[in-house]
């Protein structure tokens, strides 16, 4: 069987189902494939179950905090992880129906579930079915990568996918990965019960960030008794009688860690590896994600990639904006590009760290003269009345002028609060507007203006050496 269609789009992920959406609603016929589940990464591994296990692990720290703030409730806590389970899975699996349904409800949109593969630059065959599209969109997504660890191949391992599926709390948890998903897991089943250690090859945990915040995620995770093994120059695995042994060759501590559960979070790769991309002449790069200009178009034309498959972004909100920047630009005439975008994200261990832009690190490095401005969150009204006072706030913004170049919050509620620094910037507002600007009290935002209004220059040694605090 083979039908032509206007455009064909392949994955239902997070950018997937709104460009259908919006091709359809312009009069074109669209087929969409999707070999598994609808709603892609963030519906179905990601952002949704997680951060409703996030959700339940914080309900349970906060209830073994209950007397800090005068509340009794009994001398412990218990876990009923099969519920906790079972919450997340309703909410991933709601959401799931949600889009397929919408998807499968939509005018002039065919819904096919199966494999694609690419048979030419404007075919794609799934199953029995040839498709032909002169617009052809590929929005695949990724998954974790499990690396060539000596041993990784004779002890059994969770990702991140596989994780999901526990219906019980480890004994003790080993999370090889210092980094987002790594310490996410790592706090979430720590306040489960489970023992739980950080395994991680580099110096520090999140090494993208600055040392300062690296070390006040240490601290957060140490706080809750998370052993942290850095430097770790060979991990390796082997079968233990009580579960995996890690050999780390730290250069501190035992050479190895035995745990009940394994948990491999050492990044991603693109689910590009099965598509007959080579038969399209669509081009890759080393490590396999497809190579896209700035207005995501690959080196074929007639064929795009969006979201965490083009190594553009790899979170939720930057698919969905490769969908904006690419309806924009086909549907609108506008030219938008994948460089005008602000980088922003958060790690969702809590409190919760957000960034935008560049930090303290890279805007020094970029030659700019710099002026930075921090505060500690236990100089933050807000977090003092809820107790909450770990972590800080930092802004950099460009001494010449005035430009403000990223901004740092790892604190309570700094994944919201950062969006009013987002916003400035998108605006190409400068740290004198945002000092002049009056935000509501009590709240995190509020401290915003003020440290604005407090900054130093930072020339040279550590990251926020020389700032205010």
């Amino acid at each position: 069987m083979s039908r032509h269609f206007d455009a064909i789009v392949i994955g239902a992920g997070q950018a997937g189902p709104s460009l259908a959406g919006r091709l359809t609603r312009a009069g074109m016929d669209v087929a969409l494939v999707e070999r598994h589940l609808f709603g892609g990464t963030c519906v179905n591994t990601g952002c949704m179950p997680t951060k409703t296990l996030v959700a339940s692990a914080s309900a349970a720290h906060l209830a073994r905090r209950a007397g800090d703030y005068g509340v009794v409730i009994g001398a412990s806590i218990a876990i009923d992880m099969a519920k906790v389970k079972a919450r997340a899975d309703t909410v991933s699996g709601n959401a799931r129906a949600s889009v397929e349904a919408w998807l499968r409800g939509m005018e002039r949109l065919t819904v096919l579930t199966g494999h694609a593969r690419f048979e030419g630059p404007n075919s794609v065959r799934v199953g029995d079915a040839l498709l032909t599209a002169e617009r052809i969109f590929i929005n695949v997504g990724g998954r974790a990568r499990v690396p060539d660890m000596p041993g990784v191949d004779t002890v059994p391992y969770l990702t991140n996918t596989s994780m999901l599926a526990l219906a019980m709390v480890p004994r003790h948890l080993v999370v090889v990965g210092g980094s987002y998903i790594g310490l996410e897991f790592a706090q979430m089943y720590r306040r489960f019960g489970a023992e739980v250690t950080v395994v991680e090859m580099g110096p520090r945990l999140v090494g993208r960030e600055d040392e300062d915040v690296s070390a006040a995620v240490r601290a957060v995770l140490e706080r809750e008794e998370i052993s942290i093994r850095t430097n770790a120059e060979c991990i390796r695995f082997a079968p233990h009688v009580d579960g995996v042994a890690v050999g780390v060759d730290c250069t501190s501590g035992e050479p190895e860690v035995v745990g009940s559960h394994v948990l491999l979070a050492v990044g991603r790769r693109p689910n590009t590896d099965d598509l007959g991309l080579e038969l399209a002449g669509v081009d890759r790069d080393p490590h396999g994600y497809i190579k896209v200009d700035d207005q995501l178009a690959t080196n074929v034309p007639g064929i795009w990639a969006l979201g965490d498959c083009n190594g553009r972004g790899a979170f939720t909100h930057t698919a969905y904006n490769d969908y904006e920047i690419l309806a924009a630009n086909l549907l609108d005439g506008d030219s938008r590009r994948v460089t005008d975008r602000i980088p922003a994200y958060a790690l969702y261990i809590d409190p919760p760290l957000a960034r935008v832009g560049l930090s303290e690190t890279e805007a020094r490095a970029s030659g700019r003269r710099i002026l930075v401005g921090k505060r500690p969150m236990s100089r933050v009204g807000r977090a003092v009345e809820k107790d909450e006072t770990q972590g800080f706030m930092k802004i950099v913004v460009d001494a010449e002028n005035q430009r403000i170049l990223g901004a740092t919050i790892l604190g309570v509620g700094g994944d919201e609060a950062i969006h009013s620094v987002i916003d400035m910037m998108a605006m190409r507002a400068t740290a004198t507007d945002l000092r002049r600007t009056m935000h509501i009290h009590p709240t995190v935002a509020e401290l915003l203006p003020t440290i604005a209004g407090e900054l130093k220059p930072s020339e040279s040694g550590e990251p926020g050496a020389s700032s205010g605090g």
